[in-house]
């Protein structure tokens, strides 16, 4: 076997070690936003660079500062330590959701009390949802999302809660490939949202780039659409499946714009995944309360809560705590949040809707 075999045995193990101690993300962050999203992208990085590095030096050298720099981004989440990666969700700034699903379309106001099972609360959900109107979104279009919510910071070793920060985005619909997805403004910064790390010939519509035109291809049958994200969602060796399950979905949940029958079909298909809950005194990032959805990372000790509006069951934010004492904090403690202002389509990336 020669030197060069050698190291890429030795670095593929690297890699691997790193991937096993990365935990499944449970959320989205705002942009892109996508579950699983932040730990295929460090380990992207470090591929990346790795690769750069041994074309200059024959070395992996540099990663880290790459992926700082990478990391701290406006709109973006902080890099964490590789032991522990917090929520994608806990990193977000925003979610995006448009469900439009009025009460009486779902037959009254959601049942908080206890009387009810989560699957009973998500079947009610489903039905809101595919009685909802869809909102008309061409190719040409943006959707719009203005938000609100809290980082947590994980590199100093301790969670330390960010400040309030609110952010827009405009997401392209354009069918393809793309290089160009989009623009987020955030803290009187205005970037363009760049196709995922390693696309070099652009960002397709999918899973980490949900298009409505692609949205609306789902299959819309819960059995079929969580096998079907079982096969589109990252796999990583020692991951809870389940978790990672209920986080790809929450991704679309909270960043997407959804057609009605596409919601129905995954709050019913969230019924099937064994773990989750229902915690009826959820709380946004704005202190909105509602009808939570939850679900524990057991590996990671975080609990990760939807909230939704508990008369017209529309989608509000989302919160994050830890569930049980960790080296980051505390049980109890805050792991972020986030909170929906306004969603809307717009025909120009950087343009505000007109009320």
């Amino acid at each position: 076997m020669t030197g060069t075999d050698d190291g890429r045995e030795a670095y593929a193990a690297e890699r691997a070690e790193l991937a096993r101690l990365l935990p499944p993300a449970p959320g989205t962050d705002l942009p892109p936003g996508r579950h699983e999203h932040h730990r295929e992208r460090l380990m992207n990085l470090i591929d990346d660079d790795t690769a750069r590095g041994q074309n200059r030096t024959g070395a992996g050298a540099g990663a880290g500062d790459r992926a700082r720099e990478h990391a701290d981004r406006p709109g973006r989440s902080r890099l964490l330590r590789p032991s522990f990666l917090a929520p994608a969700t806990a990193l977000a700034v925003a979610g995006a959701l448009v469900l439009g699903y009025a009460a009486q379309n779902a037959g009254g106001p959601a049942d908080t009390g206890d009387t009810r099972s989560v699957s009973q609360v998500l079947i009610r959900m489903s039905d809101a949802a595919g009685k909802g109107e869809a909102l008309p979104i061409r190719d040409d279009q943006f959707l719009y999302t203005r938000g609100t919510g809290r980082d947590v910071d994980l590199t100093s070793g301790k969670a330390v809660v960010g400040p309030l920060e609110e952010s827009e985005s405009w997401y392209s619909q354009k069918p393809g490939p793309q290089k160009k997805l989009g623009l987020i403004r955030q803290g009187g910064d205005t970037l363009p949202i760049n196709a995922e790390l390693g696309d070099s010939e652009g960002t397709r519509p999918g899973l980490n780039r949900p298009t409505y035109r692609w949205l609306a291809t789902l299959p819309t049958d819960p059995r079929q659409l969580l096998d079907y994200f079982d096969e589109i969602t990252p796999k990583f060796e020692g991951e809870d499946r389940d978790q990672a399950l209920f986080e790809s979905i929450g991704g679309l949940v909270g960043d997407a714009l959804l057609p009605p029958d596409t919601a129905a079909g995954l709050f019913e298909a969230v019924a099937l995944i064994p773990g989750v809950t229902r915690t009826p005194d959820a709380v946004d990032a704005l202190g909105r309360k509602g009808v939570g959805i939850a679900r524990d990372d057991e590996r990671s000790g975080v609990r990760t809560e939807w909230v939704f509006d508990p008369e017209d069951l529309s989608y509000l934010g989302w919160s994050s705590h830890l569930t049980r004492d960790t080296e980051y904090g505390k049980k109890g403690d805050f792991m972020g949040d986030s909170a929906v202002i306004e969603t809307a389509v717009v025909d120009k990336a950087g343009v505000r809707p007109r009320n």
